[in-house]
């Protein structure tokens, strides 16, 4: 925000504040929703469904080294901040699907670019944390 927005706008009250986010604040629901979204598993399962709909357990092999209780967390997470859309089909046994909503989809493709830049700069990091282990004054 520049000098000039900063000093025509209207201060906000903290609800408005609330309802808007402001991220640095310490008390900002931003933050949790942030959470869930870049977590190591959410970022994953995001990108897993961004291919298709997937069954918990599909999932689950999908995204290696996920436990069945951090898988659930995280689809409940991600589930009630309105990315995963869960369908339960009412037949024996039970078949539950999981899928992006549009604004999952999104979200999915941001956190996606973020994993695709990670692995096109992996070597580079690598690199970079070996030096730091062999050299720890290194800047």
């Amino acid at each position: 925000m520049s000098a000039i927005t900063a000093s025509t706008t209207p201060s906000m009250g903290l609800s408005e504040k609330m309802q808007r986010g402001e991220l640095f604040s310490a008390a900002c629901p931003t933050r949790e929703i942030l959470r869930h979204i870049t977590s190591q598993w959410g970022v994953l399962v995001l990108v897993a469904l961004l291919s298709d709909t997937h069954r918990f357990s599909q999932l689950r092999r999908k995204v290696g080294g996920i436990s069945e209780k951090m898988l659930a967390q995280t689809l409940q997470s991600l589930e009630a901040d309105g990315f995963v859309i869960r369908t339960a089909y009412p037949v024996v046994p039970p078949h539950v699907e999981y899928s992006l909503s549009l604004m999952g989809k999104e979200v999915a493709h941001q956190v996606e670019s973020l994993a695709n830049w990670i692995e096109d700069n992996l070597p580079h990091i690598m690199a970079q944390r070996k030096t730091q282990q062999t050299d720890p004054l290194i800047a």
